[in-house]
């Protein structure tokens, strides 16, 4: 079980926005959580903890590639939060 962790407000908000994206994502019906995890080998507890508790420490940069890649979510908006999500 990971620790609770002290991070920064950027990188708080750039988890905010990963999950902000990935929730849209979803919508679109372009990914589902579980599949996610699966082809990206996040354990999916993980995400969900994280996901509820932004402080846990469980999220590793990686897990916005597949965001990037695959669903087109611009990889600047969800470092800075500045221009569109989709670019």
């Amino acid at each position: 079980m990971s620790r609770r962790r002290v991070y920064s407000q950027n990188t708080i908000g750039i988890m905010e926005r990963f999950f902000q994206a990935f929730e849209r994502c979803k919508e679109m019906k372009l990914l589902k959580v579980a599949d996610y995890c699966r082809d990206n080998n996040i354990d999916k507890a993980h995400f969900y903890t994280q996901r509820k508790d932004l402080n846990r420490g469980f999220f590793e940069v990686g897990w916005m590639l597949p965001l990037i890649r695959d669903c087109r979510v611009s990889s600047y908006w969800l470092m800075t939060g500045n221009g569109e999500m989709f670019g």
